[in-house]
């Protein structure tokens, strides 16, 4: 399997590290994992319907706990973009639509 670039938004670093310690770990495997398997098999395609997204490239999540991880894949360029990490309740995926844009 080909390795994908990995590419993590600042904002993402800084809400990884305020997480408790045993999600944050667990965040971090999932986020390293992503370079090998940017599909794995707890992940969900996100509904991108009424979004403009490219057509190359799949909007993620990965769920751990109450938390998300929120990513983009890019197949023909080989590349995932770590976007976010959200709680859930209250997130209720209303920025898509900015990371949309931003890709």
């Amino acid at each position: 399997m080909q390795q994908y670039d990995l590419h993590i938004e600042p904002t993402a670093h800084k809400q990884r590290k305020q997480l408790p310690g045993q999600v944050r770990q667990r965040i971090k495997r999932a986020i390293d994992n992503l370079a090998q398997d940017p599909r794995p098999h707890q992940s969900q395609n996100l509904d991108t319907t009424d979004l403009d997204v490219p057509k190359n490239v799949e909007l993620r999540r990965i769920r751990i706990d109450k938390w998300r991880l929120i990513y983009a894949v890019n197949d023909s360029e080989k590349w995932v973009w770590v976007w976010g990490v959200r709680k859930r309740p209250p997130y209720s995926y209303e920025d898509l639509e900015e990371f949309a844009k931003s890709i």
